[in-house]
């Protein structure tokens, strides 16, 4: 085992802020001492998170990271292969991510299926990612699970080309297809990116294509092209291996030399080169989007790649452009000219090459050109009205706490260091990186806008709805997208042969199964609990791994209280609660939060008014003032008012053309009688927002908003006495207890029925079926939630394997029980290839009603296994802290409701799963929903046994 590689027994300590940047952090294979302290800025003078790891290299290139971290009792893996779309070349487009399916199917020494299905029946998660310049392949397991993880993925890095057949190639086409289905042809403006590219890189150029790349490149692969592009990608030079957990060092080299350490070495992959592009002047294209109802402009001007000095500067300009009441952008588009709801502008730095992004998706009607002229005032602007430094700061300080949480577990600190050490040279780069972010100036940002932004020629596309050309910026010429034709058995059928021959690779380590070590005891954090002599309720758990603090304020009621004429009235005054307080405009309010680092926001949801933070540690009782201030003296201004509601329409009216949207809220409207909160949309309909004004808003607040109601949840480096000192000054808050309104309560229907909705030239159909079942705080709820987990919990259950990895219809496909204060639904759904739409639905059918007498004690075992283990998992974030508080407080849980929960499957019994299943998941007092293209399904619908389909409107009505 070689050590060129560098830095063995590393310290890294970020401090939360660093005043200089630190000049040029070595790339070379050298040796490293610890190093010091930085000083850290006023900020946060105490605060430092020490990050050790220890890097080498194995002989056949490897490169190799272990982090210790025994917080837990689990560990993370990542894999970064440095090979993404910018490696294929035209005619072969999407390999990169093609190939990131292929690898998760079989190698030579791990059977077919068990990378999908092995690893969450293990207690764990597993997942990949492709991007233009890297693939990722991340697994989190109970630590017991280790040296499978190393079996499983050292295989797949290694000995895994020998196994892909035929069958397996067509099957992952088509669920690579289902996907850029989903994500790209069945979605507005899900085509911008193709058209962009194509516009702004010349052919020959590596990002000239997307990373999901061509249909036709895709069909047209064969397996001497899979076998080429993984023997000239896949060699262990060219990636990095990244293991953090609860591990031992020594011991841990030892096993990854073992297992990674016969991995034939391959050719070395050449470098890539920084590849910026130019445009000699503007080029305005056009597309009339089939699912678009809102028009949208948007400008992609060539930048610098990802690390560049500049890059820093421009992702600070993108926020003082767009971000805040302060923005010029917003000011501009929004307040003055009124043709947005909001707008965008963000820095894409890659590996060779960069774009800087601003998009404003317009209201209804709104002219592009309209829109445009207030773009370019709003830079005129920008260049005319200096920014302040308070601005600067806010935002340096925003950027400073987010860098935290990109540490935050386990898996993000494996992630980000191979990150850093597979595209910036060395995990060492962490430091550089913090330090570049923090030394931005105002003169930085003023040179890139100068530099890159002003007067500078750009790609500027309007996709506007397909009925709607009028509205098209001046001087567009049509783009070149290509929409996918789906024909009814149009798709080629596949079989996989679960016997490939093939000789197996000869190694002298034995590469079979391992064993499972001893299963780690679960550590269940240890919760506080007070009550304030208002009624507040307030639940605590210390984790101080990291100077921050996640918190929650819940108040029951939310859409619950609204008036049935004005839904919408809760989220509304919500949303109005975060513009400004009696003593702060909007903007000093947002400045006040930003200047700590912080983050705040008011929200409603059909159940409750929720308001959210996450701070410093050390601004804990600055984050809880101003949040005191949002609740109990809100602004209520006029005008604040007339844009949220006016973006609350257009919201409404975006909605229209989103196919997953339109089924969910379809869905629930059938599911629930007439009056029922969960039949109606969140957020309210046209009508009933319309309806709403100011006064009805202010009305709320005063009949519903009571700390009777309420209950406060924190969570991270912050002690019992410090969150009751902090929260005393809530205690003038005053109110009554509310009543909630009781659900109407719902029976099963007496035979299935079928729904139709038609979403003309579909490319996917959107399937939901399911059923009421209890609310949350039943002693039935968690056994439903267990029963679930062999149908639809996960890729490794059956839905997810029938539809996704036998047949190949979609990308996913899943079935889940949401926690509410009603009869919370069973709902089973996935987005399915047009073509296949009956028999997917007979998939669903079968599958359902066959589930009580299929479900095996083989299913309860795995289902065990997997819930238990994963607890392991359950409190590794300060997010998954809190969201056990939450649902703690909000059903009235024990304080060990966790434990009770693992005793009840430890105990569960074969008979008692039959019975839960036949009491709350009978398929025949289940609806079955559809979206999709009425002209090519809508008459096989009748096939399904279940009658001719009801047709309905967008909105769930009967037409």
């Amino acid at each position: 085992m070689k050590n060129k590689f560098q830095l063995r027994a590393k310290t890294l300590l970020l401090t939360a802020a660093l005043t200089t940047a630190m000049a040029g952090c070595s790339h070379q294979q050298t040796e490293h001492k610890p190093t010091a302290k930085v000083a850290a800025s006023a900020l946060n003078k105490s605060a430092a998170f020490d990050l050790q790891y220890e890097a080498f290299e194995l002989e056949n290139g490897l490169k190799v990271i272990l982090h210790q971290d025994k917080s837990d009792p689990i560990v993370a893996m990542s894999t970064i292969v440095h090979v993404g779309s910018s490696r294929e070349k035209a005619g072969r487009t999407g390999f990169a991510h093609f190939f990131e399916h292929m690898s998760f199917n079989d190698s030579e020494n791990v059977p077919k299926g068990a990378n999908r299905k092995m690893i969450p029946e293990l207690g764990g998660s597993r997942n990949g990612g492709t991007w233009s310049d890297g693939t990722i392949y991340y697994e989190v397991v109970p630590k017991d699970a280790f040296d499978k993880l190393l079996w499983i993925d050292s295989d797949r890095l290694g000995f895994m080309l020998n196994t892909v057949d035929a069958g397996t190639l067509e099957r992952e086409k088509q669920v690579v297809k289902n996907e850029k289905r989903q994500r790209v042809d069945n979605r507005p403006y899900g085509h911008t990116y193709h058209v962009i590219k194509k516009a702004l890189y010349p052919e020959n150029h590596p990002y000239n294509w997307t990373v999901i790349g061509d249909l036709a490149d895709l069909q047209a692969a064969t397996l001497e092209d899979v076998k080429e592009f993984y023997q000239q990608f896949y060699v262990p030079s060219n990636a990095t291996l990244v293991i953090a957990g609860d591990i031992d060092i020594a011991e841990t080299k030892k096993k990854v030399n073992q297992w990674f350490g016969e991995i034939k070495a391959g050719k070395p992959v050449p470098e890539m080169k920084p590849q910026p592009v130019s445009l000699a002047r503007d080029k305005k294209l056009y597309h009339l989007d089939n699912f678009a109802k809102l028009p949208e402009i948007r400008l992609t001007f060539p930048a610098v790649e990802q690390y560049h000095q500049d890059a820093y500067a421009l992702e600070v300009l993108a926020i003082l452009l767009a971000e805040g009441k302060n923005a010029e952008l917003y000011k501009s588009v929004v307040e003055k000219a009124g043709l947005a709801s909001g707008v965008d502008a963000w820095n894409e730095a890659d590996e060779i090459a960069g774009t800087f992004t601003i998009n404003v998706r317009g209201n209804k009607g709104s002219q592009l050109d309209d829109v445009y002229r207030a773009i370019e005032q709003a830079l005129v602007n920008f260049e005319k009205n200096a920014f302040s430094q308070i601005q600067l700061e806010k935002i340096k300080a925003k950027q400073e706490t987010d860098f935290y949480y990109n540490f935050e577990s386990i898996l993000d600190k494996a992630k980000k260091l191979g990150e850093y050490n597979e595209y910036a040279g060395s995990p060492e780069y962490i430091k550089t990186d913090i330090a570049n972010i923090t030394a931005v100036t105002k003169a930085d940002v003023i040179r890139v806008y100068h530099k890159y932004i002003k007067d500078k020629a750009a790609i500027i596309t309007s996709f506007v709805p397909k009925d709607q050309p009028e509205l098209i910026l001046t001087g567009s010429v049509k783009a070149d997208v290509r929409e996918e034709e789906i024909k009814q058995g149009a798709e080629q059928n596949f079989v996989e042969n679960d016997a490939i021959a093939f000789e197996k690779t000869p190694t002298k380590f034995d590469r079979s199964e391992p064993p499972l070590s001893e299963l780690p005891e679960l550590k269940i954090p240890d919760v506080w609990q007070s009550e304030q002599a208002n009624g507040l309720r307030i639940y605590g758990i210390e984790q101080t791994e990291l100077p921050i603090v996640n918190f929650s304020l819940r108040i029951d009621g939310g859409q619950l209280l609204d008036n049935k004429n004005k839904l919408g009235t809760a989220a509304l005054m919500a949303q109005l609660m975060n513009e400004g307080s009696q003593s702060k405009t909007p903007l000093q309010l947002e400045q006040a939060i930003g200047l700590l680092g912080a983050s705040l926001e008011v929200y409603g949801d059909q159940e409750a008014i929720v308001i959210q933070g996450q701070t410093l540690a050390k601004n804990f009782e600055q984050t809880i003032a101003l949040m005191k201030e949002m609740l109990l003296t809100p602004r209520w201004d006029q005008q604040e008012f007339e844009r949220l509601k006016a973006a609350r329409l257009t919201r409404i009216i975006q909605d229209q053309g989103n196919a997953s949207r339109i089924a969910r809220n379809a869905f629930m409207k059938r599911l629930y009688p007439r009056g029922h909160i969960a039949g109606q949309p969140t957020g309210g309909t046209r009508e009933t927002v319309t309806a709403i004004s100011l006064d009805d808003v202010k009305a709320y607040y005063r009949k519903n908003i009571s700390p009777k109601q309420a209950s406060l949840h924190v969570v991270g480096a912050i002690s019992q006495s410090r969150v009751l000192a902090a929260s005393q000054g809530l205690a003038s808050w005053s109110g009554k207890k509310i009543s909630l309104p009781p659900q109407p309560k719902m029976s099963g229907l007496k035979q299935p029925q079928l729904y139709f909705i038609d979403l003309p030239g579909a490319k996917q159909s959107v399937i939901y079926v399911g059923k009421p079942t209890v609310a949350a705080n039943s002693k039935d709820f968690y056994p439903v939630q267990v029963a679930n987990n062999r149908l639809g919990s996960g890729m490794s259950a059956r839905l997810g394997q029938t539809l996704r990895i036998q047949k190949g219809y979609t990308y996913g496909a899943y079935s889940y029980i949401p926690s509410t204060g009603y009869q919370s639904p069973f709902i089973a759904a996935s987005q399915v290839r047009t073509n296949v739409t009956l028999e997917s639905l007979e998939i669903f059918k079968d599958l359902i009603a066959n589930y009580r007498d299929t479900y095996k004690e083989s299913d309860l075992a795995v289902t065990k296994n997997i819930i238990i283990k994963g607890n392991s998992r359950k409190f590794e974030t300060l997010d998954k802290l809190l969201a056990m508080l939450e649902t703690q407080s909000r059903f009235d849980l024990a304080d060990n409701y966790i434990e009770q929960r693992q005793t009840y499957v430890n105990q569960l019994g074969l008979e008692q799963v039959h019975q839960t299943i036949s009491k709350h998941l009978d398929e025949q007092q289940m609806i079955y929903l559809v979206v999709g293209d009425a002209k090519s399904q809508l008459k096989r619908m009748k096939d399904l046994g279940y009658g001719e389909p009801v047709i309905l409107d967008k909105q769930g009505n009967i037409i």
